[in-house]
């Protein structure tokens, strides 16, 4: 069997052509696809095996079993860093809401107060008021 690997661009993978003039390998090869890694910097990409060794094909099977794992783990870690930004964006939001709820408080309390102030000045007034009607109503009574 005859390999090739040639890169096309710095920013492409790199391209793989295997052929072999003998039958039962090209069957072989196209019954067994190789593993893609697109997401996996060329330099971590597994290296083919020689087929003729059996323990380089079962270096690039544990190599292929890792670099899967790490793109599981890698998908993980963005999947869990998006989660973050999504829980501190919501603590943010916990945080204004709250400093909301205080201030509003806040206000409620002086207002309160407030209106406890002016219940009271409106009850002296009219407490007031009624002595100013019985006042005029004795001097227009004794007038």
């Amino acid at each position: 069997m005859i390999t090739s690997a040639r890169r096309v661009s710095a920013d492409k993978p790199e391209v793989q052509i295997s052929f072999s003039l003998d039958e039962t390998s090209e069957l072989k090869d196209a019954e067994d696809p190789l593993p893609s890694f697109p997401d996996l910097e060329q330099r971590l990409q597994p290296v083919l095996p020689f087929r003729s060794l059996k323990e380089s094909i079962e270096v690039y099977k544990n190599h292929c079993k890792i670099a899967n794992e790490f793109n599981q783990v890698k998908h993980e870690i963005a999947r869990l860093e998006d989660r973050k930004r999504e829980l501190m964006a919501e603590l943010l939001e916990d945080e204004r809401v709250s400093m909301e709820f205080a201030r509003l408080e806040e206000e409620y309390r002086i207002l309160t107060e407030e209106n406890q102030s002016l219940i009271t000045v409106h009850s002296q007034r009219a407490q007031q008021l009624e002595m100013l009607r019985v006042i005029i109503q004795k001097r227009q009574g004794s007038s």
